[in-house]
């Protein structure tokens, strides 16, 4: 699904050149549940911001679901962005003046869904994140742990390939935060493709496959 080759992303910085990324190889086959583990500055972002389409790497190839991303116009890359991956955040990204229903839904009318089958998509999404009760609560009501399930949930409501995690247990508990990893086994076990970017070893742990980056370079590392 997922082919990195020889990637780089490159910052002038003066006159000097710094590689963000430095001719990072990797790849995730579909139904994969991969973690991406890194202290801050390794290039843990911007390898994130690449694979989710949000931005382009400098040299190399990326490669989604068998197609070159470098031929890909904005508006081409929007719409993947949009249908293809689903974004989970560390601070949740929720619109504060919008219930979780809303905030769920926002996708789906960008997609220009008819009504009816927003209403069916977000009351299922909602449902399989077990916060279907909360439905009509803006986010300032709702716990962290509840907050994410809905950020989960409308990364779910527009039955992605591939779910695209950066520090999903970064702004919760410990307790909370091993809530929302059982949820995403949840997720892998019913056939979806996780990516989940993290600088907590322990997290990346509870992936199948483990990459490290350090200096804008990957390499696989075993589970312990």
């Amino acid at each position: 699904m997922i082919q990195l080759h020889e990637v780089s992303k490159i910052y002038e910085m003066g006159n000097e050149k710094v590689y963000a990324l430095d001719h990072a190889s990797l790849q995730i086959g579909e139904g994969e549940f991969v973690s991406i583990v890194g202290p801050s500055g390794s290039g843990k972002s911007t390898m994130m911001n690449i694979i989710g389409c949000l931005d382009t790497a400098d040299e190399g190839s990326y490669i989604l679901d068998g197609s070159s991303i470098e031929s890909y116009s904005e508006k081409e890359l929007a719409r993947i962005r949009n249908r293809k991956i689903g974004f989970i955040f560390q601070n949740f990204n929720l619109l504060p003046r919008l219930t979780a229903q809303e905030n769920v839904e926002l996708p789906l009318i960008y997609q220009k869904l008819p009504a009816q089958e927003r209403r069916h998509r977000v009351k299922e999404a909602l449902e399989q994140v077990e916060l279907s009760h909360r439905m009509g609560h803006r986010p300032t009501e709702l716990s962290g742990g509840q907050q994410q399930r809905v950020a989960i949930a409308r990364a779910l409501v527009t039955k992605p390939s591939l779910f695209l995690a950066d520090e999903p247990t970064g702004n919760l508990d410990s307790k909370t935060g091993q809530e929302i990893m059982t949820l995403f086994h949840t997720l892998h076990h019913a056939g979806n493709t996780i990516v989940l970017i993290t600088h907590d070893s322990q997290v990346a742990e509870e992936a199948d496959r483990k990459m490290q980056i350090q200096d804008g370079r990957v390499r696989e590392v075993e589970i312990s």
